[in-house]
């Protein structure tokens, strides 16, 4: 990496290498990448880093160990003096994270190498393509310890697998393995384990390779969307365009196509 790295110290590492491509590690293996405090803290601290470095192009989710992330530490919970004071910050915290990527006008990869649980899906609806092992499995283990969803699990996971599945996995327990979440369109694809980065290595190429930053501002609006009136997202689009035809990208694939 050639900038912009750290984090380690918190199970986090991050940092954005020549071509604009940052990446950001989970680093708690033994912990199955559980989501503590610390981690919290250092993952909005990479969010609100991409968000300001024009350098940017891609930004790649990744995680270190057999899960990619197992969703939040219940070890740190069950050792919380006041575990709903404990739930708020750590929620909120990974949910600042959350909104600065979701507001980010730059593509987001997840390399799911591993299984997936409870918060740990909202990283991967948080990514714009996902991209897992067909070892990975995925569930949202909220009611195995008692516990509502966060991570904008509850907004995101019924727009993408639709309500009823949304339900089954979150009523139910139901847990659904890489291929079914690919049938699902909770991940893009599924691929043999020995594969998986290098299909990721193609993706991130790809994205690189097309229009920036219309690639990024398309991503923005899409995700955008969710939140506003029809006329909001007119207008944003109105706008975007227009800012978007003064681009040396546009000028140059206009010309050709032209």
């Amino acid at each position: 990496m050639t900038h912009g790295q750290g984090g380690d110290d918190a199970g986090l590492g991050f940092g954005v290498d020549e071509r604009g491509v940052a990446t950001i590690t989970l680093r708690r293996p033994d912990a199955a990448n559980a989501l503590n405090q610390p981690l919290a803290d250092a993952l909005v601290d990479a969010t609100r880093a991409i968000a300001v470095d024009a350098t940017v192009r891609v930004v790649v989710l990744r995680a270190e160990g057999r899960f990619f992330c197992a969703g939040g530490d219940v070890r740190a919970m069950v050792a919380a003096e006041d575990r709903g004071a404990m739930l708020d910050r750590l929620a909120g915290t990974i949910h600042d994270a959350l909104a600065e990527m979701d507001r980010l006008a730059v593509p987001v990869v997840a390399a799911i190498q591993g299984p997936v649980a409870g918060g740990g899906l909202g990283l991967v609806l948080a990514a714009d393509v996902a991209i897992a092992a067909e070892t990975a499995h995925f569930s949202t283990a909220y009611a195995g310890v008692g516990l509502s969803p966060d991570c904008g699990v509850s907004a995101l996971l019924p727009k993408a697998v639709g309500m009823r599945r949304a339900l089954r996995m979150l009523l139910h327990g139901e847990r659904i393995d890489a291929p079914t979440a690919a049938s699902w369109e909770l991940i893009d694809r599924a691929v043999p384990s020995g594969d998986l980065d290098a299909e990721v290595g193609a993706t991130v190429d790809g994205l690189l390779a097309g229009p920036y930053p219309a690639l990024g501002e398309a991503r923005r609006l899409v995700r955008a969307s969710y939140a506003r009136s029809y006329g909001e997202q007119l207008d944003d689009e109105r706008r975007t365009i227009a800012r978007m035809g003064g681009t040396d990208a546009a000028a140059a694939r206009l010309a050709r196509f032209a």
